[in-house]
């Protein structure tokens, strides 16, 4: 069995100290970290972390940001991932966890996100489930599943926000952008208080109103980064004829 040596991220294992040693150099030369708030991420104990989702590129370095302030995370992420040959037998070998939100078996991966909870992981959620599709990057209404597994559990909920990464790979797109560095910001909250709506993750409506409170705490967070307001009316994918890749369209006035 796999023995981290003694100073490593909790939860860290071989996979995740392999990768580590690779891709650290690598986002260090082609990025400069501005990161704030670290201190709100519990050193120890179970913990979800909720992020905005704007690069494909963000889990590398949300993951870096955990890692090197003392966590090595869990991410529920889609089942296409995981059948990438390499890159599906590493994110095995990390312990991620797949989810096939199109089956009736999405809610093996909240049984797993519950067992990794239960164990003392901290959990990476991107609660929108895919790439934000607002036209300037802001937080679209999101799912619920953040909601459920932060009540089930009864977890505190990190917010996490991030900006910068979509500047080293754009929304959509394959190229890289490793020059000049890039400036990646990340902040960490305070922890969202979830326990008005606790013991009620079967009730829908308590588990849009919890969502809405996570989505609205991450898009406040990155107003302040950004230093501009966010659009009144929140994007909402399930009403929108936006493609799910390539060009967005303009937003219409609503």
């Amino acid at each position: 069995m796999y023995s981290p040596p003694s100073g490593y991220p909790l939860g860290t294992n071989r996979a995740f100290t392999v990768c580590a040693r690779i891709l650290i150099p690598i986002l260090n030369a082609i990025s400069k970290h501005e990161w704030t708030g670290a201190e709100k991420i519990p050193k120890t104990g179970p913990a979800i972390v909720a992020s905005n989702h704007i690069s494909y590129a963000d889990v590398l370095f949300l993951t870096q940001f955990l890692y090197l302030n003392g966590r090595a995370p869990r991410y529920i992420g889609k089942q296409s991932l995981f059948q990438i040959p390499i890159i599906g037998r590493i994110l095995f070998a990390a312990e991620q966890i797949p989810v096939n939100r199109e089956s009736g078996d999405a809610s093996k991966a909240l049984d797993h996100a519950i067992a990794c909870l239960k164990a003392g992981h901290l959990i990476g959620v991107y609660p929108e489930g895919t790439l934000t599709r607002d036209e300037n990057l802001w937080p679209m209404v999101a799912k619920t599943g953040i909601a459920r597994l932060a009540i089930i559990t009864q977890t505190p909920v990190i917010p996490v926000i991030g900006w910068g990464p979509q500047k080293v790979l754009p929304p959509y797109n394959k190229k890289v952008h490793m020059w000049p560095r890039t400036r990646i910001i990340y902040h960490a909250g305070d922890p969202i208080d979830l326990s008005p709506w606790y013991g009620k993750f079967e009730d829908q409506q308590a588990l849009v109103e919890a969502t809405a409170l996570v989505m609205k705490t991450l898009t406040t967070m990155l107003e302040e980064v950004r230093g501009e307001k966010a659009p009144s009316v929140i994007f909402d994918p399930h009403q929108s004829d936006l493609p799910r890749t390539g060009n967005f369209k303009k937003r219409k006035n609503r």
